[in-house]
């Protein structure tokens, strides 16, 4: 059974005393959360990944080390910890009933104990921090592999606002190590030639049209900007090498609580290099954090796992 959707209005509640990504400012600092693993069938002690900023991964009882699985890595938003984005994502629930392993790292905190991700000129590092956290979240993923038996062609990112920022960053700066990634509320550089993937990286851009942090349409922030949704999925059509007929012949989607009906159109394009892939989730009317329903979760982790790297 899972979990009743309680944190969205918590969530809101936080993002309304922050800046969420529309100003602020950072610094470096320490955010690291203790290592952690769930397992019924061994009592050994779990390895620590992440150095001296220890990342919670969640083992499935089902996992069995030799047999290879999946690695999915959630990147919080702005000012969230990965925990309260975890209670909000309920990812847990879908690494239970899918057995692959998850990963929640924590990004370092800045001058307002406000936890970031050094992504983009645009969102979120308001200090100007040195922190390198494409390097950082690399070493990750190598040390998740070298830990557990993850199958190198289903390593998938899933990021909220900030965070998804930082997935664009690591697939632009890390395809060779990411088959694809799910992004809420989050974008791309302003700047594309920026981004300059090794090889393609499926990506499903999911946005409510109403969203007041990260604007659908693009806009900036301190300054700096940042594509928007459509812009940033034919950023990626572009270099997943993807036809750019948009076919959207898939039903709505029902994603957000809050609004009548099937309320999120589906873009999809195709006819991608290997690899590659393109979506774009729109929620008609959807704000920066939606009250998710059910199916949310579980959809767009069927869109990442559905995307193994060929």
């Amino acid at each position: 059974m899972r979990r009743p959707r309680l944190l969205p209005l918590a969530l809101a509640a936080v993002a309304a005393s922050l800046p969420a990504c529309s100003s602020g400012s950072g610094g470096t600092g320490g955010g690291a959360t203790t290592t952690t693993s769930t397992t019924t069938t061994t009592t050994t002690t779990p390895p620590v990944i992440g150095g001296s900023r220890p990342v919670t991964v969640h083992v499935p009882s089902s996992y069995k080390a030799g047999t290879k699985v999946p690695l999915v890595m959630m990147l919080h938003g702005y000012g969230f910890q990965a925990s309260i984005e975890e209670a909000y994502l309920d990812i847990t629930d879908q690494s239970n009933a899918q057995g692959f392993i998850y990963a929640m790292p924590q990004g370092t905190t800045d001058s307002t104990g406000s936890p970031f991700w050094n992504a983009s000129n645009a969102c979120c590092n308001f200090d100007g921090s040195t922190v390198d956290d494409s390097t950082y979240l690399s070493t990750v993923i190598t040390e998740i592999e070298a830990a557990y038996t993850i199958d190198p062609k289903q390593v998938y990112l899933f990021g909220h606002s900030n965070g998804g920022f930082m997935s664009y960053r690591m697939a632009c700066d890390h395809a060779d190590q990411i088959a694809a990634i799910a992004v809420l509320a989050g974008d791309m550089p302003d700047d594309v030639s920026m981004c300059k993937p090794k090889q393609p990286v499926s990506i499903l851009h999911i946005q409510g049209t109403a969203d007041m942090s990260i604007s659908y349409t693009g806009g900036m922030i301190n300054g700096n900007a940042y594509p928007g949704a459509t812009t940033a999925v034919s950023d990626w059509v572009t270099l997943d090498g993807c036809s750019a007929t948009a076919d959207t012949s898939s039903p709505n989607l029902d994603l957000d609580t809050m609004l009548a009906g099937a309320e999120t159109t589906v873009t999809k394009y195709g006819s991608c290099m290997p690899g590659g892939a393109a979506e774009l989730w729109t929620i008609m009317g959807g704000g920066h954090i939606p009250n998710l329903t059910p199916n949310f979760t579980p959809d767009a982790i069927q869109f990442l796992t559905s995307h193994a790297r060929p």
